[in-house]
C-alpha cells in the first residue's frame, strides 16, 4: 500500500487562470449580489426621517451592533440618541442604490447619517461599524472611557472584533453554511480560527467581567452579535454544536450577562428580517415602535 499525499485529500480539476475573469451566478447564496466591483447599479435616494440620526441598516451582527449602541444610550438618558432606523435588503441589493453608495462608498451595512452634527455644519456620513460606533461613544460622551488604560482596552478590543469577524462570517459561516458544496478543508482552516477565537475571548473573560475589565463598553456590544449569538447556538444553523461552544463557560457567562440587558433585547430586533416575528421591528423611528410595530403585530392589523 502507497502512503496517499497530502494533495489526495482534495477535489481535482481546478488551475488558477493567468488573470481572474468574472462567472456570474456561480452558486452559493448571495452570489446573485456579489460583484468585483464598486458604485451604484441604480438611481435611488434613501427616506430621511425626523431625527438627527439617520441609520441605515440591516439586522446583521454589523448592523446589531449600532442598534444596541444607540438603544443603550437612550437607556442611559442620552435623548439626542433618538434615531430613526430604515431597512437596507441587502438581498435585494438595496446597498447598490445611489443614495446608500453616497453614504458608504464600500456599499455594506450600517451606515448613518447625523444631521446634527457638533460642528453645526452639513450633515455628517459615516460608514462602518466601528467607525460609526466610537463616533456615537465620543459624541454623547458613553460608553468609551476617559481613563488612557480602559480607553485603550476598548479600543483594542473593538478592533481586535473588527479583524477577527470576517474569518468567522465570510470564512467560517460561508463555508460551512452557504457555500454550494462542503469542502473539507475550507471548513477546517476556519473552524481552527474560530476555535482559536472563541479561546482567546473565553481566556480573557475569566479573568474580566466585560471586555474592557469591569466597564461595559462599545467592546462589548460590537463583539456580542457576533460571538455572543455563536455562543448562544443562533449562527450558522447548527454550528454551535460543531465548534462545542458551551465548553467555553467564561464566554457563556459574559454572553448571558450582556443579553440579558434590555438595550440590548431591543437592538436586536431592529431592521431584523428572520426569527420570531415578535422579535422582528423592521424599521424603528420611535421607541414606542417596539410595543406596536413588530412583525407580528403589524400581521395581525
Amino acid at each position: 500500500m502507497t502512503d496517499k499525499s497530502p494533495a489526495d485529500n482534495f477535489p481535482a480539476g481546478y488551475e488558477p487562470s493567468k488573470i481572474w475573469t468574472w462567472e456570474k451566478g456561480n452558486g452559493g447564496q448571495f452570489a446573485n449580489i456579489n460583484r468585483p466591483i464598486a458604485g451604484p447599479t441604480q438611481e435611488k435616494e434613501l427616506p430621511v426621517g425626523k431625527h438627527p440620526l439617520q441609520l441605515y441598516s440591516l439586522g446583521t451582527p454589523n448592523g446589531v451592533k449600532v442598534t444596541i449602541l444607540l438603544e443603550e444610550l437612550l437607556a442611559a438618558g442620552h435623548s439626542g440618541a433618538e434615531y430613526d432606523a430604515w431597512l437596507i435588503n441587502i438581498g435585494q441589493g438595496d446597498q447598490f442604490g445611489s443614495g446608500f453608495v453616497d453614504i458608504n462608498p464600500n456599499s455594506k451595512i450600517p451606515a448613518l447619517m447625523d444631521h446634527a452634527p457638533k460642528d453645526g455644519g452639513k450633515p455628517l456620513r459615516l460608514f462602518e461599524s466601528a467607525s460609526i460606533m466610537t463616533y456615537l461613544a465620543e459624541k454623547f460622551g458613553a460608553f468609551l472611557p476617559t481613563d488612557l488604560r480602559t480607553r485603550a482596552e476598548t479600543l483594542n478590543w473593538l478592533f481586535w472584533q473588527m479583524g477577527s469577524a470576517p474569518f468567522l462570517g465570510g470564512g467560517f459561516g460561508h463555508f460551512y453554511a452557504y457555500a454550494p458544496m462542503k469542502i473539507k478543508y475550507a471548513i477546517d482552516r476556519y473552524a481552527m480560527e474560530v476555535k482559536r477565537q472563541l479561546d482567546v475571548l473565553d481566556r480573557h473573560l475569566a479573568d474580566n467581567q466585560f471586555m474592557a475589565g469591569k466597564e461595559y463598553t462599545i467592546a462589548d456590544m460590537a463583539i456580542w452579535p457576533w460571538y455572543g449569538n455563536l455562543a448562544l447556538g443562533q449562527a450558522y444553523g447548527d454550528a454551535g454544536d460543531f465548534l462545542d461552544v458551551q465548553s467555553y463557560r467564561n464566554l457563556q457567562r459574559w454572553t448571558a450577562e450582556v443579553l440579558a440587558r434590555p438595550a440590548v433585547k431591543r437592538g436586536r430586533m431592529v431592521n431584523r428580517t428572520s426569527g420570531e416575528p415578535s422579535e422582528q421591528l423592521r424599521e424603528r423611528h420611535d421607541a414606542s415602535d417596539f410595543d406596536t410595530k413588530t412583525v407580528d403585530k403589524v400581521a395581525n392589523t
